[in-house]
């Protein structure tokens, strides 16, 4: 039996970012540019999230891709054309039908993101397995950025169920670490044979897809 109710981690865990380099390279920085933008960005609202403050991920990812890129371009266009780009991302290869598998075997799927609902409505939209989530959620409907536990209790509460009941699900071993804080059952999709640090509470289970979710016990 699968997990009854699955919640996914949404940036990097559902979409690729690896197309976003380009972003940067059409803007004469380099491609790594990319990578610390993201990693930045998730820094700074995490930084708010442990001060007890919360502000947009759109807001904090613009402001340090402004700063990140004035080395290379006084473009004042040059923030927006990364977010665009950031906006149009697609899902990873193993997404769509890993997804539709977990269906079929009968998980309730969620999605927690720090970022904007809108922008998961997109990604899921596009690729057709929109209909496949039963609730799209956003850190700011919770007023602050995982990993505190108060967004993820959010997303027990909007689920009527215990963090127990549920498997949180991402490529972020820092996000696993909060949910398993937060009371949830945690699974870290490795794509790439990666080794997980130990600094943070290990994973429940360790899948290569989302689709090899369907096979963990319920």
């Amino acid at each position: 039996m699968a997990p009854a109710t699955v919640v996914f981690d949404v940036n990097e865990t559902l979409s690729d970012l690896r197309p976003l380099t380009d972003r940067f390279t059409e803007l004469g920085a380099p491609e790594h540019l990319s990578s610390l933008w993201f990693a930045s960005t998730l820094r700074e609202g995490i930084a708010l999230a442990a001060a007890g403050d919360y502000r947009p991920f759109a807001e904090v990812a613009r402001e340090t891709a402004q700063d990140l890129l004035a080395p290379y371009t006084s473009d004042e266009d040059a923030p927006d054309h990364v977010i665009r780009g950031f906006l149009g991302l697609p899902l990873h290869p193993d997404v769509a039908e890993g997804v539709r598998r977990l269906r079929a075997a009968g998980s309730r799927l969620v999605t927690l993101s720090n970022g904007a609902a809108s922008v998961a409505e997109r990604l899921l939209g596009e690729a057709g397995i929109r209909e496949e989530f039963e609730y799209v959620l956003s850190v700011d409907d919770a007023g602050i950025w995982k990993p505190a536990s108060g967004a993820y209790a959010f997303a027990a509460r909007v689920c009527r169920k215990e963090p127990g009941e549920l498997l949180m699900v991402a490529v972020h071993p820092w996000d696993l670490h909060g949910a398993a804080r937060a009371g949830m059952r945690t699974a870290w999709i490795d794509r790439d044979g990666r080794r997980y640090p130990e600094h943070v509470q290990a994973p429940d289970h360790r899948v290569p897809t989302v689709g090899a979710l369907a096979e963990l016990p319920g």
